[in-house]
C-alpha cells in the first residue's frame, strides 16, 4: 500500500497519539457489530446464561490470531492480501476477496437495516431516511475525512459499546446463574447457536482490516518493516500483543453484557425468540423500561457506524491489494479511485439490498454460509505465512502463539462445520 507522507505537524503528534490505543481497539469493537449483537440477544434470549461460555472460550484463539495476522503487517510490510497473492494462486486468491466482499456486502446490509430500524424506535421518524442517512455519513467520512483523524472517530465510537454494560447494570443480573454460565454446557438445541456465537466471532474482515490498519499506522510512523527494523521488534510486537488482547477483551466483555442482559431480561420474562438486534432493543422497552432500552438502541447505532466502514474498508484494502491498486484511507479520492470505489460500491449495494426489501435475517445468513466457506481456508493460509521462515524471517509464529493460532483455525473448522451440519 503506497501512501503519501503526511504533514510534518501530524507526523510529530503521532506517536502520543498512537501509543494509547492501536487498530486492535477498533477491529475488536467492530466485531460486536448490530449482526453480533442480534445473535448474541438471541442466545441470551433463548438460553439464558447457559451460553456465555462459547464467548470466553473464544477469546484467546481469536486474540492470538489477529495478533498474528497484524504481526504479518509489521514484519512484512505488506497486508495480507498481498502477501497471499505471492505465495498462493492467483485464483485462489481472487476466489477469497470476492467472497468477502460478498460476505461483507450482506453483513453491511443487516447492519444498517439494524442502526435504521433502531434509529426509528428511538425517534419515531420513517425507517428508510434514516439506512439511506446512515449509509451516506458512513460513506462520507470513510472518503473525506483522512485516516489519521478518521481513526480517532472510530475510537470515540468503541464508546457507545459501554452502553450495554449500562444496560445489565439497570436491568439487575444474577451474578451467581452468570456465572454458572461460563462452565460449558449444552443445553437442549443449543448446538446451532453456539456455532453462531462462535462465527460471528470469528470472521474474515477482522483479519484483514486490522493488517491493512497496521500498514496505516506505519505510514504515519514512517517505519520500514521489522524484518528490515528487527531492533524495534521487542516494542513493537509487545504493544501488538497488548493492542490485540485490549481490543478483543474489550469484545468479549461486552458479547457477555449482551447476553447477560437478555438473559436476566426477555428469558426471564418468557421472551425466548429474537430474530434481530432492534427486535430485542423493543423487547427490553416492556421488561427494563426506557432506559434500558434507549442504551441498548443507541449502542446498535453506535456499533453500526463502527463496523459498517471496517466490513466495507477492508474488502478495499484486500482488492486493492490484488489489483495493485494504491490504496489507504489517509490517500484523498483522486489518489485511491480503485479503493474509494470497492468502498462505495459496498456501501450501496447493501444500500440497495435493504432499498429492494431484502429481509435482513436473509442476509445475515448468507453472510454466515459466506464467511462459513471463506473463513478456514484464509485462517489455513494465514497460519501457514506466519510460520514460514522465508515470510516471517526470526518472527514466524511458535510456542503458544502458534498453539492459539492453529487452535483458532481448528475452531473455526469445527463452527463452519457445524453450521453446513446443523
Amino acid at each position: 500500500m503506497t501512501q503519501r507522507r503526511p504533514p510534518l505537524t501530524h507526523r510529530l503528534k503521532k506517536p502520543a497519539y498512537h501509543s494509547a490505543l492501536g487498530p486492535g481497539l477498533v477491529t475488536g469493537a467492530a466485531d460486536d457489530d448490530p449482526s453480533g449483537i442480534a445473535t448474541y440477544s438471541q442466545a441470551g434470549a433463548a438460553y439464558g446464561f447457559a451460553l456465555l461460555w462459547p464467548v470466553v472460550l473464544a477469546w484467546p484463539f481469536l486474540t492470538a490470531f489477529q495478533f498474528t495476522c497484524a504481526e504479518i503487517a509489521r514484519v512484512t510490510g505488506k497486508g495480507l492480501a498481498a502477501n497471499l497473492s505471492t505465495h498462493l494462486p492467483r485464483s485462489a486468491v481472487w476466489a477469497v476477496v470476492l467472497m468477502l466482499l460478498g460476505a461483507n456486502i450482506f453483513n453491511i446490509a443487516a447492519d444498517i437495516a439494524a442502526m435504521g430500524e433502531a434509529a426509528r424506535l428511538v425517534t419515531g421518524l420513517p425507517r428508510l431516511p434514516l439506512m439511506v442517512g446512515f449509509a451516506a455519513l458512513s460513506l462520507g467520512l470513510q472518503i473525506f475525512v483522512p485516516y489519521h483523524r478518521y481513526v480517532g472517530i472510530l475510537k470515540w465510537l468503541t464508546l457507545s459499546l459501554f452502553a450495554y454494560v449500562l444496560v445489565v447494570l439497570a436491568v439487575g443480573v444474577d451474578w451467581r446463574a452468570a456465572l454458572a454460565g461460563l462452565w460449558p454446557s449444552l443445553p437442549a438445541g443449543s448446538a446451532t447457536t453456539v456455532v453462531a456465537i462462535l462465527g460471528t466471532t470469528i470472521s474474515p474482515y477482522l483479519f484483514f482490516w486490522q493488517s491493512a490498519q497496521e500498514l496505516e499506522e506505519m505510514q504515519l510512523e514512517h517505519a520500514r518493516p521489522l524484518l528490515q527494523r528487527p531492533r524495534a521488534a521487542p516494542h513493537e510486537l509487545s504493544r501488538l500483543v497488548k493492542d490485540s488482547a485490549g481490543g478483543f477483551l474489550v469484545t468479549m466483555i461486552i458479547s457477555l453484557c449482551i447476553i447477560a442482559a437478555t438473559a436476566a431480561t426477555l428469558h426471564g420474562s418468557g421472551t425466548t425468540t429474537i430474530a434481530t438486534a432492534a427486535d430485542a432493543a423493543a423487547a427490553l422497552r416492556p421488561i427494563a423500561g426506557d432506559f434500558a432500552f434507549a442504551l441498548f438502541a443507541i449502542g446498535i447505532i453506535g456499533t453500526g457506524l463502527l463496523a459498517v466502514p471496517v466490513l466495507a474498508g477492508s474488502a478495499a484494502y484486500a482488492l486493492s491489494e490484488v489489483m495493485g491498486w494504491r490504496a489507504g484511507l489517509e490517500l484523498k479520492p483522486r489518489e485511491a479511485g480503485g479503493f474509494y470505489g470497492v468502498i462505495f460500491l459496498a456501501v450501496s449495494a447493501a444500500l440497495g439490498l435493504d432499498l429492494i426489501g431484502i429481509d435482513p435475517i436473509k442476509a445475515l445468513f448468507w453472510s454466515a454460509v459466506v464467511n462459513g466457506l471463506v473463513a478456514v481456508p484464509v485462517m489455513l493460509a494465514i497460519m501457514a505465512l506466519a510460520s514460514r521462515s522465508d515470510v516471517m524471517g526470526k518472527f514466524r509464529a511458535r510456542g503458544a502463539q502458534g498453539w492459539l493460532g492453529w487452535g483458532a483455525v481448528l475452531l473455526m473448522a469445527l463452527s463452519a462445520a457445524g453450521m453446513f451440519l446443523l
